[in-house]
């Protein structure tokens, strides 16, 4: 039987699906409206204030899940970028996501995103809203493979901090940028393993951890005010010296949305702090394995740089990325569901 579109109403919305270390990209071809703005940023504003219910709409059951994460291509305003995009997810639009570049990037020169394929890599600049990133693609005899990319500078923005954590008490964190922030804390601090116990209680946790930095920690970023806010916390395993093992981390963001990737901003906020830490030099190889999943990413800090006043690097995180399918979805106009649902 050919397949074809049910009775509907207004546009299909097409997409197409991919997976990073098991976190989950949908990436949108199709059935938005224009996104008006003259920057990147701008075009975030403007979805997140007219377009929010087709975020609902594909982030959300049924066509979703509440951990389910999209990416919008969009224009860009800076002539180098092959592509601009914006991120969303179970709350809102993230400014940076390490999981959906290395997607991405896959999926730019297998559609033809780039104007030009080059082998062994080909080169692809992602403008996000957190700044142009240049992804590496893997490339031969007409197939991609891994990518790799070098973050927007990344620093250490707090070390050592103490907030009051409710059910916890008072807990030590780091707070570190990676395209978006981060705060960070060993695991053990809350008699957890991130990979071994239950995802509610690192769920827990970290959501708690979040909420006494927001309440009590003010961010600033140098170049935007709309990069300075908290996007999660990552539980660690503690072993930031380094070390050729890998080190296992969960990360737990937006609305208590769990990361089944070792989370590529994560991985470039976590190598800033070692690297700030004196932990690690520049060109050290990391690897960064999801405690959810066991996904592995690489990490190293590859050159000094400045973000304003802060110390920075420039991390380069490397990865896989795998195509899960393609879909066509619709709206029914007597469906009392159709913009989508959460169960928290």
């Amino acid at each position: 039987m050919e397949m074809q579109l049910p009775p509907h109403e207004g546009d299909e919305l097409s997409v197409v699906d991919m997976h990073t270390g098991g976190e989950p990209l949908r990436i949108i071809l199709g059935g938005y409206p224009e996104v008006k703005g003259d920057s990147v940023l701008s075009k975030r504003r403007y979805v997140r204030e007219h377009l929010d219910h087709l975020r609902r709409v594909l982030m959300y059951e049924p066509r979703g899940h509440y951990d389910m994460y999209g990416a919008l291509i969009v224009d860009s305003e800076i002539p180098e970028a092959d592509l601009g995009v914006l991120f969303m997810h179970n709350e809102g639009y993230s400014t940076m996501c390490g999981h959906a570049v290395i997607a991405l990037g896959r999926f730019a020169v297998d559609y033809k995103l780039v104007k030009e394929t080059k082998s062994p890599e080909t080169q692809v600049n992602i403008h996000c809203p957190c700044g142009l990133v240049m992804a590496f693609v893997e490339y031969s005899d007409g197939k991609t493979g891994g990518v790799r990319f070098l973050s927007v500078p990344a620093f250490a923005f707090a070390t050592d901090v103490k907030v009051s954590v409710e059910g916890f008490g008072d807990v030590t964190v780091d707070i570190s940028y990676g395209g978006a922030f981060y705060a960070f804390v060993n695991a053990q601090r809350f008699g957890l393993d991130v990979t071994k116990s239950r995802t509610r209680d690192l769920v827990d946790a970290a959501s708690a951890v979040t909420n006494a930095v927001k309440a009590q920690v003010k961010l600033h970023h140098p170049t935007s005010d709309d990069l300075a806010f908290l996007y999660g916390t990552i539980l660690t395993d503690g072993k930031d010296d380094y070390s050729s093992d890998p080190t296992a981390n969960v990360c737990v963001f937006a609305e208590a949305q769990v990361d089944r990737s070792p989370t590529g901003s994560g991985v470039t906020a976590r190598v800033a702090l070692q690297y700030h830490k004196g932990l690690i030099q520049l060109n050290q190889t990391r690897t960064f394995q999801s405690g959810a999943t066991g996904s592995q990413f690489t990490g190293k800090a590859v050159e000094e740089t400045k973000c304003g006043d802060f110390k920075a690097v420039v991390v380069e995180v490397a990865g896989r990325a795998f195509y899960t399918g393609v879909s066509r979805f619709v709206q029914e106009p007597d469906d009392e569901l159709t913009r989508g649902f959460l169960l928290k």
